[in-house]
């Protein structure tokens, strides 16, 4: 028992014996008026206070103007400091209530006059109450009320007094029902922060996730081809003696352990790319089709399946045309199988987003790289309800940041939309932007945002 009661002890002193700031903050929509209703409320129960003590208790002006001063200052005080504004409008009803007690014993007070609480000192301490239910744990809140109720029961139950009108029951029935409020509207207040900010890190835990989901997809892909050059390497390495007259020994075991080697790496590519890869890609309309290939070891696509690409699009209702500019080189096949993904990506969003309009596939090719742009015209109706995640732009984004090159996604002044990617051709920053200079062309120079589910001024979504 002594434990527990030393530990209360602390408790209490903890929470109560403390003079720390705990401001109530402003109002989201009336800024700071809650604060001037207090301070009115301060001023108005200061001075029904002094006219109380002076004129119905008879303690005197200067008495009863420092008493009321100090309720006032107490109201006051409670959106900032509340704790210490408890104490101060405590003491000051206590030494009011022993200043009463006298002149009412004595006869000299107003006869029946309100006791231990007279009403502008019960109207101060429920503000108080209520303002420091709203800004300390219940638990704070509690002890306040139970110490106001023994101080209450102590002065009238007792100490007594004579000729007067008893108040304590009231009091400590209105202080129970402000600090029940106060506590309940302050739970609804952290419930609503706290699950603000559960969603705020639910939101980052999605983008987090999507991001990397879309990088383990781009990650298994570039895995096959890797593996389909340590194929090649493996096969050449195996042809060469064959293409060498005479070749010797030593050229022979260097071959054979190259060979080796490179089908040792390939096996351990394909037990990384049995845990990589995953399911076809949801296709909801189909354009992929022959062009991927379904097979689990089929090769990843290229540029040179953009014209089947092409065709599955078409016949999924699209008109899509196809625009080669420049002198065609050979890319690397990260840059083809990229160009070749942000196309497939860009016309299943023209088919989600924009039915009904035209689509334009532009190849610009430079030297210093590839410069990829799909332009849709305006949507000839609404579009469905999408049943996509929205993730489209993020993973282009990835891939064309993955080589060095930007990307762009914007609506056109049209009403339209458009994707351009440039993709360098190596990781040289000197060719990540390139301009052509032709009228109506796009500059590719800005990065994506990567924003999905903005919607546009013609009812098209951004990708």
């Amino acid at each position: 028992m002594e434990k527990r009661l030393t530990r209360w002890l602390r408790v209490l002193r903890e929470d109560l014996w403390t003079a720390d700031a705990n401001p109530l903050p402003p109002s989201v929509w009336l800024r700071w008026l809650p604060h001037g209703l207090v301070i009115l409320v301060a001023i108005g129960t200061a001075i029904a206070d002094m006219d109380q003590l002076g004129d119905g208790y008879n303690l005197g002006t200067e008495t009863g103007l420092l008493i009321a001063v100090a309720q006032g200052t107490a109201v006051a005080l409670a959106p900032w400091r509340p704790v210490p504004a408890w104490w101060l409008s405590t003491v000051a009803v206590v030494v009011s209530a022993m200043g009463a007690r006298t002149q009412l014993i004595a006869g000299h007070a107003e006869f029946n006059s309100p006791w231990p609480w007279s009403p502008p000192a019960m109207v101060a301490q429920c503000v108080v109450l209520y303002l420091l239910a709203l800004r300390v744990p219940t638990r704070a809140a509690a002890e306040t009320l139970a110490l106001t109720a023994l101080a209450t029961y102590i002065l009238q139950g007792l100490i007594g007094s004579a000729n007067y009108s008893s108040t304590g029951m009231l009091a400590v029935a209105l202080f129970g029902g402000v600090v029940l409020l106060g506590s309940t509207q302050r739970g609804r207040r952290e419930a609503r922060t706290q699950l603000v900010e559960q969603a705020g890190i639910t939101a980052e835990e999605r983008a987090r996730r999507t991001l990397l989901e879309e990088r383990s997809r781009i990650a298994r892909e570039l895995h096959d081809v890797v593996a389909h050059h340590m194929s090649v390497i493996s096969i050449q390495a195996q042809v060469a003696p064959h293409l060498t007259e005479n070749p010797s020994e030593e050229l022979k075991e260097n071959l054979a352990g190259i060979r080796q080697n490179a089908v040792e790496a390939l096996t351990e590519l394909r037990r990384v790319l049995g845990v990589l890869r995953s399911e076809h890609p949801e296709d909801q309309y189909g354009i992929a089709g022959a062009a991927d290939g379904t097979a689990p070891h089929a090769p990843q696509p290229t540029l040179d399946r953009l014209g089947a690409l092409v065709e599955n699009t078409r016949a999924a209702g699209l008109a899509v045309t196809v625009e080669i500019s420049g002198e065609v080189h050979p890319f690397p096949p990260g840059v083809e199988l990229s160009a070749y993904r942000i196309i497939q990506e860009a016309l299943s969003n023209a088919l989600r987003h924009a039915p009904g309009s035209s689509v334009r596939v532009e190849l610009d090719h430079y030297p210093r790289g590839l410069q990829v742009r799909v332009i849709n015209s305006r949507p000839a109706r609404p579009a469905p309800p999408s049943p996509g995640a929205g993730h489209g732009l993020l993973g282009m984004r990835e891939r064309a940041t993955m080589l060095g090159g930007t990307l762009m996604a914007t609506e056109t002044s049209h009403g339209g939309f458009v994707v351009a990617a440039f993709l360098p051709r190596s990781d040289d920053p000197s060719g990540s932007r390139i301009s052509t200079g032709t009228t109506g062309k796009t500059a590719t120079g800005t990065p994506a945002t990567g924003t999905t589910g903005t919607t546009g001024t013609t009812g098209e979504k951004a990708r």
